[in-house]
């Protein structure tokens, strides 16, 4: 019973977590990227300081740790196919975490510390390697969703 409860709370977990990765890619970075330099520079500002909140950081806690807790509590059945899906599922949203941490927080991290910079280098600097990192780690969420889903449905 609490193997398929945790499951399915990190299927939950996941799946929003992978809808506000895709919604921020398809949705809102084409919507800015129609922002003039200033505009643009601006509000992802605002966007960084915003994001991470309380809601935010259980949700990317959640991506990892429910996952993990499934797979550390004993199920019948052993090994199976179902704590394999888990396992990569897993792995998929750690490399997500990875991404996040080493691409984009310091890309955040430089854009917050340009104040005063001019904002037409400071996107240049930005905006195209932040997506590329955030299209890898929606992705790896996403891949992360679909398996554990997957688990939940074995």
């Amino acid at each position: 019973m609490l193997p398929t409860l945790l499951l399915a709370l990190a299927v939950f977990c996941t799946g929003l977590y992978a809808g506000s990765m895709l919604i921020f890619r398809t949705g809102i970075m084409p919507a800015l990227a129609r922002l003039t330099d200033e505009e643009f520079v601006t509000v992802m500002r605002r966007v960084n300081e915003y994001v991470p909140r309380v809601v935010f950081l259980i949700v990317f806690a959640g991506v990892v740790l429910l996952p993990a807790a499934a797979l550390a509590v004993p199920a019948d059945g052993g090994w199976g196919a179902q704590r394999r899906l888990v396992l990569a599922g897993l792995l998929c949203a750690v490399l997500n975490h990875v991404v996040t941490m080493a691409g984009n927080v310091p890309l955040n991290n430089a854009l917050a510390a340009s104040e005063g910079s001019a904002p037409a280098r400071v996107r240049a600097a930005f905006e195209s390697r932040w997506n590329t990192f955030h299209l890898l780690r929606t992705l790896l969420i996403t891949a992360a969703f679909a398996l554990l889903v997957a688990a939940a449905a074995v």
